[in-house]
């Protein structure tokens, strides 16, 4: 069984660049919101002629990709889908014209697949589902952080179920960092994986980490 970790945050909060110390060799990216990454030299780093990165928001392919990694390229060690949210609207657009309820069964019945398929992969994978969040405010003024998605479906089935690490990405006066348990959030790690529960935004030691314990 393959580790599946989320990394939820707001756009800027520094999702993408933790990926920065990962190894090229044994990472590949699927970059669904095809906007590439964020640190200097990336191109030469992920790009196609290195077969370790793909521009595409398709559940089908993604989940071919996935299955062919799984089979056919035991040194891609991480997986990285970037992002989750990118693969509901790019859905939610495509079939902006259609009536009914139907399409919003369809997508909540293919997201929840693909991040389900993601956890049988081999047991040396990691896959890690980057999200947007979304911060709601009520009446009494409380805040609660979530993973962002699209149609109520998938707000009533909560990603956030279907992973035992959820890292919240923030970043603090400057300072950018992952919170690794609730502070008014659904971020959450398994007990005493973590020594705080403010860690540095780098994903390479949180992976070691992860294999340790």
């Amino acid at each position: 069984m393959s580790t599946v970790i989320a990394i939820a945050g707001e756009s800027g909060s520094g999702k993408t660049t933790s990926l920065r110390n990962l190894d090229p060799k044994t990472t590949y990216i699927i970059d669904a919101d095809r906007k590439g990454l964020s640190w200097r030299g990336w191109k030469k780093q992920y790009n196609k002629e290195n077969k370790n990165y793909l521009q595409t928001s398709k559940v089908d392919l993604i989940m071919q990709t996935l299955q062919s990694i799984n089979d056919k390229a035991p040194h891609i060690k991480v997986v990285v889908i970037d992002t989750i949210n990118t693969i509901m609207v790019d859905d939610e657009m495509n079939r902006a014209k259609e009536k009914g309820f139907d399409k919003w069964q369809d997508m909540a019945v293919s997201v929840w697949g693909l991040i389900s398929y993601a956890h049988i992969l081999r047991d040396d994978l990691t896959v890690i589902f980057m999200a947007h969040a979304q911060t709601e405010r009520d009446e009494m003024g409380f805040t609660f952080t979530r993973i962002k998605t699209s149609g109520r479906k998938l707000d009533k089935i909560c990603l956030e179920s279907k992973f035992t690490t959820v890292l919240l990405a923030k970043c603090i006066d400057g300072n950018y960092m992952f919170e690794t348990q609730s502070k008014n959030s659904t971020a959450k790690s398994p007990l005493g994986l973590f020594d705080s529960f403010e860690i540095d935004n780098d994903i390479l030691p949180i992976l070691k980490k992860m294999e340790e314990f």
